[in-house]
């Protein structure tokens, strides 16, 4: 083989083998730490996509692709260069699960009950699941909203559960209750774990073992291979009026240690073998739904009402510092990459933050926050609640809420390819490149 032609296929082979995937929270354990280097300074828009509804889910970044479903129904491939579409294909209802890609395949679920496996590179249908339907978790007196007798779903209930594929089986979890493992090549069910309520956070994997929490209140350990459970572990009621209940947050699992955070305002952390809880750090009712990012020692979250970003000692739960974003909340999960955690917010904004300056280092304004109604926000910063709603009847609520969040970054950011790529409510897909 001539010496230049060689030199070439090295090259491209090395090009190829440094363009890193980036998924839903990094990797099948969740660690939410991304390889790729860090956009430390002031960001320039790389591109912005457009799309026909509001991208809540997480994006995937595989071969140089841009995969993310919308509240539209499409879920969209779009190239990581240029923000240029490539396909979309639609499903029945609104996606808020974040995709998976494996072996030149696309999964996610749609709302309208099926679990899907798409050809990632053009977007034909290979096969889809039925589940026994999805649903938002509900009660009555929700969050202590009239009429009290009267089931309500959960207007905070914004994700469906982000699959994971493994040993060619795709887990997910659904709101009819179940986890299911399906045959990630052609859709068979391999088995189905029952739980008691909605399962709308996403599976960790880790030495061949599943862990998820379900609605019911209930953390669960379950056999990768054979849907056995290992072990469950209990977090907090509220028979009142189902506000501190439950669990969104994802985990993320590290060194032999589950960390997962739960709307009874706590983040805990479980050894892996046992579901001994270690340690957990109360955050005085916040709900805690982001899910964490570990590295280094640390455990990195943030809070829902009070909007903090906190990073705890991982060993004793210790806090070690604390950032306020003036009560905005923070559904994003945080991004790992370099020294910075990127993470978004109800306020529109991108952020940025120096873990080893422990301060802000930049934010991006999307335009859904840019052309947000001013009396949204108070003088001081904060969320203008007041203004948004009128009273604590549910209708009044679920219009308040659906306003608020028409800036919102719901999605969590991933890093690769020395971007930033992130949804938001505003109907775009941002990269942001330093």
């Amino acid at each position: 083989m001539p010496r230049t032609i060689f030199i070439t296929i090295a090259f491209m082979l090395a090009a190829a083998s440094a363009r890193a995937d980036a998924t839903f929270r990094g990797d099948l354990a969740h660690s939410g730490v991304y390889p790729d280097s860090a956009v430390a300074a002031a960001p320039k828009l790389a591109w912005q996509f457009r799309g026909k509804g509001r991208f809540i889910a997480s994006p995937a970044l595989s071969g140089g692709v841009v995969y993310d479903g919308a509240t539209d129904g499409f879920l969209y491939a779009v190239d990581a260069a240029s923000g240029a579409l490539k396909w979309k294909f639609r499903t029945g209802a609104r996606i808020v699960a974040s995709p998976a890609v494996a072996n030149g395949l696309v999964y996610t679920e749609s709302y309208d009950g099926n679990f899907y496996a798409v050809d990632a590179t053009s977007g034909m249908l290979k096969w889809k699941f039925a589940t026994g339907g999805e649903r938002r978790f509900a009660a009555t007196h929700l969050h202590g909203m009239l009429p009290e007798s009267e089931t309500m779903p959960d207007p905070f209930d914004f994700y469906l559960s982000s699959p994971a594929v493994w040993e060619g089986t795709v887990f997910f979890g659904s709101g009819d209750g179940n986890v299911y493992a399906l045959d990630a090549a052609s859709g068979a069910l391999k088995w189905k774990f029952a739980t008691g309520d909605v399962v709308h956070a996403s599976p960790a994997l880790a030495d061949g073992t599943l862990y998820i929490g379900s609605w019911d209140t209930y953390f669960y350990a379950i056999d990768a291979a054979t849907g056995k459970e290992k072990w469950r572990f209990k977090t907090g009621d509220d028979a009142q009026n189902h506000n501190q209940t439950g669990i969104q947050s994802s985990a993320a699992v590290v060194d032999g240690v589950v960390y997962f955070g739960c709307r009874d305002s706590n983040l805990y952390a479980l050894d892996t073998a046992t579901g001994r809880k270690l340690w957990a750090y109360n955050n005085k009712g916040s709900w805690v739904i982001a899910s964490p990012a570990v590295k280094g020692g640390k455990v990195y979250a943030s809070t829902a009402d009070t909007g903090r970003f906190f990073a705890l000692d991982v060993k004793t739960g210790a806090e070690l510092f604390a950032l306020d974003f003036k009560h905005w909340p923070m559904f994003s999960s945080p991004a790992l990459a370099g020294g910075y955690a990127y993470i978004g917010s109800h306020s529109g904004k991108l952020v940025a933050i120096d873990l080893a300056g422990r301060a802000v280092a930049w934010q991006f304004q999307t335009d859904g926050a840019r052309n947000a109604p001013a009396a949204d926000t108070a003088p001081d910063g904060t969320p203008n609640y007041d203004a948004v709603f009128s009273e604590n009847f549910y209708d009044d609520i679920v219009a308040g809420t659906d306003h608020l969040m028409r800036r919102a970054i719901l999605s969590s950011p991933v890093v690769g390819d020395g971007e930033v790529i992130f949804g938001s409510n505003d109907g775009s897909l941002y990269a942001l490149k330093g």
